[in-house]
């Protein structure tokens, strides 16, 4: 099987590239267990210095990356601009925080000196989608090799161009030939990867069913896993909220990346004192945004990323509409080329809708009213993910109880779209994974914590 990058806008094949074979894998992955043994000697300031390099390239070769993001998945030119540079920040957040980050911790007991060490673990595995085809390998890559470790990457088959890209410009950075490594491979040579001795951790981001087969992968060799999986999102809109921002938030998050993000806004919770008022102004902010080629200005959504995925969410939504639900907006397949899909907005959304249990992995909203703060909690819980959760109220301490105590997902936000930042640990509990990527926590998922005691 071939990695063939089709233009989503068009239709057209733009690149196809083979797979490697069993025997190059083999040997590939030998290769940089060779480099990782050297790299985990490098001191900080060494890496600090390669990681600033490689911010520097994505900055002077911004546009050509999102336009090759553009071609390969569709995503609008401006976002993908934005993207890039989102990378150069990671690169040089932990460019900056490792060293610190991972300072001998000193623990009194009765030795005459304990601590924790940390050492990376050495060759990590990341399984990686084409929605953020930069982003979400670079959150990964920027700590795993300022910690010391070695990066392999099988990342998904429509954005092989991408693929390549990253592997290029950690090399022009400097960093040392083979050290991160992009492998051209099958599912079935990713199993193999994953039970090759030299590989010591898994990250995948993904679908749910994919972090189910790799964690069992990976379980069954008892090798550490990160799964960032799917989501659902639901955000809260109480009585007292500000419409107009909420409005601007939730269209905003729905939008972002032609609705092909996990932690975007998915279900919307709105007490029906203020559901007709919501409603009216939600649609007219969806209704302005622009469809069309990704490589033209002004553009705000993009193609989906494949024919088979939109035609996936938009039998989600004949579905839901044949269980009941209103469609306020939208919900057309546009004809022509392309793999479109136009800004869609649902009402009267109700449990058994896929629109309700389901995640639509696209610009599809799904409005859900409810009577009282007591059912929104319970609707925003009864999903089987738990990725991302916001609030919109202009009572901050209760905004702020609801998400620290009440709302079952890695990241609540209040006032705001939920995002991933650098700074913050991100990650999922339920069926929208374990473990977390960014900040300290992401850093220490794949360093051996390692216990020292001098007497």
């Amino acid at each position: 099987m071939n990695h063939v990058a089709i233009n989503p806008a068009t239709g057209e094949t733009i690149a196809t590239h083979q797979e490697i074979t069993s025997p190059e894998l083999r040997k590939a992955i030998a290769a940089t267990q060779k480099v990782a043994v050297r790299w985990r000697e490098t001191t900080f300031p060494e890496r600090a210095e390669l990681m600033r390099a490689a911010a520097r390239i994505l900055r002077q070769q911004a546009g050509a990356l999102a336009e090759l993001m553009a071609r390969e998945m569709g995503k609008p030119l401006a976002q993908g601009m934005g993207e890039v540079e989102k990378c150069a920040w990671v690169c040089e957040y932990y460019a900056e925080h490792t060293e610190a980050f991972l300072a001998p911790e000193v623990i009194p007991t009765d030795a005459t000196r304990s601590y924790v060490a940390h050492r990376p673990l050495g060759i990590i595995l990341a399984i990686m989608p084409w929605n953020f085809p930069f982003w979400q390998v670079f959150r990964f890559a920027a700590p795993a090799l300022m910690g010391g470790n070695a990066g392999l990457l099988k990342h998904a088959p429509n954005v092989p161009g991408c693929a390549l890209a990253i592997e290029r410009i950690f090399r022009e950075a400097g960093f040392p030939e083979g050290l991160f490594r992009t492998l051209m491979i099958s599912v079935p040579q990713t199993k193999l990867v994953i039970r090759h001795p030299a590989v010591a951790a898994v990250t995948l981001t993904g679908s749910t069913a994919a972090g189910k087969a790799v964690a069992r992968e990976a379980g069954a060799r008892l090798k550490k896993c990160v799964l960032e999986l799917g989501g659902s999102d639901p955000y809260l809109i109480l009585e007292d909220a500000d419409i107009d921002a909420a409005v601007e938030a939730c269209a905003t998050s729905r939008l972002l990346n032609s609705g092909q993000s996990c932690i975007a806004a998915k279900r919307f919770l709105v007490l029906e004192s203020i559901r007709a008022e919501f409603e009216r102004r939600f649609v007219a902010r969806m209704r302005r945004a622009t469809l069309g080629d990704p490589l033209q200005p002004g553009v705000d959504l993009g193609p989906q990323a494949r024919a088979d995925l939109r035609d996936a969410l938009h039998d989600q939504v004949e579905r839901s509409v044949a269980k009941g639900a209103r469609l306020l907006l939208g919900g057309v397949v546009p004809s022509g080329p392309g793999f479109f899909y136009p800004a869609t907005v649902l009402t009267d959304v109700t449990k058994g809708m896929p629109a309700y249990s389901e995640e639509l992995f696209g610009p599809v909203a799904s409005i859900i009213p409810v009577r009282n703060l007591k059912q929104a909690i319970k609707v925003a819980n009864d999903t089987s993910f738990g990725l991302g959760a916001a609030v919109f109220t202009a009572d901050i301490a209760l905004g702020e109880r609801l998400a620290a105590d009440e709302l079952n997902a890695g990241a609540c936000f209040v006032n705001a779209f939920v995002k991933s930042d650098p700074r913050l640990p991100f990650g999922g509990i339920k069926e929208s994974g374990y473990g977390r990527e960014l900040a300290r926590h992401g850093l220490l998922e794949f360093q051996n914590a390692k216990t020292i005691y001098l007497r």
